[in-house]
């Protein structure tokens, strides 16, 4: 099967990033064609004129369309593209020079219906966003499932960083109207209809995230939303591992109140944990700066996902 790559990117009133993602793709080492779909999600400050600068060195395909959410942005996306493959990339990374070649080389020697790629912190990011890749990647805060060889079994693909052929986009239709989750929604149903999924561990991106702690906790928070939404939609998909971050915050208010009531135990153990944390991005991150502010991270994205999860799961109507 000879591929064919679209680049599907939606884009929200953030036409800087889309900038730099252009200016990354101008770079890439890539021999074959490849098309990229700018799709502008009913944006107030729109993307084109910055469209329109990179027009004679890269095909591009601009449409504006009334806002409907990422998901609907990307269905809109593939069903315009001229590929046979389609790359969904989201408009705040930043795609290293041998991107395409490391996921052509991949699906040619293992072909998939879907892929994924992990993420990484660029050395322009600033150390809030370092601090958060770190949250988001490392094995002690997340269990490595967003990208992490070794610590991952069936690979969930998520949407910032995800390859779909045409046949499994028309056998799925796309993303679900899920606001948040509806990358590992797609997934299940790709297994649903006998689409295969793999990491494609060298096709990673530089992913900005968030540009600060209360943003971060608004998108941890849509993460713990999803879970009991796609636990009841796929009852055999749901794990006792999915309560941790609920738990972890349960039991740090707990150990709180038994420091105070002279019992120190439990409070000794969490800062065990976040020393382990400090010490790890320290080494990756070579930043005493960016070490403390894991710390601040990690807590955020627990805090974050164990509060959605908990209101998720015992008030679902606020949810819906």
């Amino acid at each position: 099967m000879s591929l064919n790559f679209s680049l599907i990117i939606p884009v929200y009133n953030r036409p800087n990033e889309i900038e730099e993602l252009l200016e990354s793709l101008t770079k890439q080492d890539f021999s074959d064609d490849f098309e990229v779909l700018i799709i502008e999600d009913g944006s107030t400050d729109k993307s084109n004129l910055i469209v329109e600068k990179y027009k004679t060195e890269l095909d591009l395909k601009y449409f504006f369309k009334e806002n409907s959410g990422a998901g609907a942005s990307r269905n809109f996306g593939m069903q315009n593209a001229s590929g046979n493959y389609f790359i969904i990339l989201d408009s705040d990374v930043i795609v290293p020079v041998q991107y395409l070649s490391e996921v052509q080389k991949a699906l040619e020697t293992n072909f998939t219906d879907a892929f994924g790629g992990p993420d990484a912190a660029h050395k322009s990011f600033t150390s809030l966003q370092k601090a958060i890749n770190y949250s988001m990647t490392s094995v002690l805060t997340t269990g490595g499932i967003r990208g992490k060889k070794q610590a991952v079994g069936k690979f969930q693909p998520r949407s910032f960083n995800l390859g779909l052929s045409q046949i499994a986009f028309k056998k799925t239709q796309g993303f679900s109207k899920m606001k948040n989750g509806e990358d590992i929604d797609l997934t299940f149903r790709l297994w649903e209809n006998d689409c295969e999924t793999q990491l494609i561990e060298k096709a990673f991106v530089y992913h900005k995230r968030r540009s600060s702690i209360q943003q971060f906790f608004k998108q941890t928070f849509g993460f713990g939303t999803a879970r009991p939404i796609l636990n009841k939609k796929y009852p055999t998909t749901a794990k006792p591992t999915y309560w941790f971050p609920s738990l972890f915050i349960i039991g740090i208010d707990v150990s709180i109140i038994l420091a105070i009531l002279g019992y120190n135990q439990l409070l000794y153990f969490y800062g065990f944990y976040f020393l382990l944390v400090f010490l790890d991005s320290l080494v990756q991150n070579r930043s005493l700066y960016v070490a403390f502010l894991s710390i601040l991270t990690s807590l955020t994205q627990f805090l974050g996902y164990g509060l959605g999860f908990l209101e998720s799961q015992f008030y679902p109507k606020k949810n819906k």
